[in-house]
């Protein structure tokens, strides 16, 4: 427990001495128990007060089942909305005077009340991975509940503050980090799943880099976190790097590959953390192994296989032509690596085509294209069979990418995709497309 999670909670413990005994009843689980600890909460003034109300409220929320989850979600939604009429009056109060109060009074008006509770919350002792931990559950629930969507935006809105790059700080993770650290690794590895400890031990190796980003508010929790490669020339395989033996670090790296980046806490999907940590990695090796010259990617293509079995299906009207269509139907529906050694020339293309030519679609369906092309890197290369395992087969026939990181053109890269839609890519990539 940190000093500040100690003093916060004998904060909340003295504020609980302040409650009455018909608010201390609050402690118990129910929805409406819970509601009506919201409402004290956001009628109270003073801070030891607050805190204890704040953590009662948090605790009961934990203790819900998940039918119990849902209602209290709805509640937020309907109970701690704006109030529109005050709106109404604000607003023509704002346009017939324009004066700072009015202003401050339409300000007021327009912010929902759950805003106001979800700062309140985030009073209680490790109140901010709890509430990380309740938009992971509103996330779940918006498909069938989509009247949630503006509940979601207040603390989206809210955490996007509270995670911002100035309060995150940047860490090397190596075999001497905390093994409550290197656990969640494991846990959370997205992109090639690690077998265990050794697996790990092999990432963590002299020839390996691995960074993270965390926030104090959990600093046992890693938010984001990035594995590095040196090596001699860029890779192409991504067995190569995770099935390669540890030999030490190599004699002089030239290339630095990042072959994974996990977001580690779904709570805070759509908050980026990837762009400042990639930056932050090539200022670190740059500055730790000057001799490297090559920052570069070795990164998945999740969404093409989907794009293409949607296009061959579309018929006449689709993307592909006969011919294409007529040389697709040859692939087998569950095809091995040894498979596709005939469709090469094909599939690569097509590929091609997927990250160049189909806009908004690719960035849609593709979150690793749109992430490293968003960022300023340029499509260098495409690697056949670059990853045969199942997942690689599954999402994209095994192709894997270069997105190459040119210092001195990442912001002209960003600034041309991200206004324009320009994708940047290599001869060799273009040539492949046409």
């Amino acid at each position: 427990m940190t000093l500040l999670t100690q003093l916060m909670t004998s904060v909340a413990d003295a504020g609980w001495e302040l409650l009455r005994p018909s608010e201390r009843r609050t402690r118990r689980a129910g929805v409406a128990d819970l509601l009506d600890l919201c409402r004290i909460l956001m009628s109270s003034r003073g801070e030891a007060l607050g805190t204890a109300l704040a953590r009662d409220a948090v605790a009961a929320y934990g203790r819900l089942d998940e039918e119990g989850k849902t209602a209290f979600l709805k509640a937020l939604a309907t109970d701690f909305a704006p109030d529109a009429k005050q709106i109404a009056e604000t607003s023509k109060a704002y346009i017939e005077h324009r004066t700072w109060q009015a202003y401050q009074e339409l300000s007021r008006a327009v912010e929902a009340p759950r805003q106001e509770l979800f700062r309140r919350l985030n009073q209680a002792p490790r109140a901010t991975g709890a509430l990380v931990a309740l938009r992971h559950d509103l996330l779940v629930r918006l498909p069938e509940h989509p009247e949630l969507k503006e509940v979601d935006v207040d603390l989206k809105h809210l955490l996007a503050s509270w995670f911002n790059r100035g309060f995150l700080y940047f860490r090397r993770i190596d075999w001497n980090t905390p093994a409550a650290i290197l656990e969640k690794l494991i846990q959370y590895e997205a992109v090639h799943r690690m077998n265990g400890w050794d697996d790990l031990r092999r990432r963590l190796a002299a020839d390996r880099r691995c960074f993270a980003f965390f926030h104090p508010a959990l600093p046992d929790e890693p938010l984001v976190f990035i594995e590095v490669a040196l090596t001699e020339g860029i890779a192409s395989r991504i067995g190569d790097i995770l099935e390669e033996e540890d030999d030490g670090e190599p004699e002089d790296p030239d290339t630095a590959v990042f072959y994974s980046i996990s977001n580690c806490q779904p709570g805070l999907r759509g908050i980026s953390f990837g762009n400042f940590l990639i930056k932050q990695v090539v200022l670190e090796l740059s500055a730790e192994l000057p001799k490297l010259k090559t920052y570069v990617t070795l990164s998945p293509v999740p969404g093409f296989r989907k794009w293409l079995e949607e296009a061959r299906a579309e018929g006449k009207a689709g993307p592909l032509d006969a011919r294409v269509r007529r040389s697709l139907k040859k692939l087998p529906e569950t095809p091995r690596p040894e498979d596709l050694a005939e469709h090469e020339e094909l599939l690569t293309g097509l590929c091609a085509r997927y990250l160049l030519e189909t806009g908004d679609e690719t960035r849609r369906s593709d979150p690793v294209a749109k992430f490293h092309l968003g960022n300023g890197a340029r499509l260098q290369r495409i690697n056949w069979l670059g990853d045969t395992s199942e997942k690689g087969i599954a999402q994209s026939y095994g192709l894997l990418v270069n997105y190459l990181y040119d210092l001195d053109a990442i912001e002209r890269n960003h600034e041309g995709f991200v206004n324009k839609g320009k994708v940047v890519a290599s001869s060799a990539v273009t040539r492949l497309a046409k």
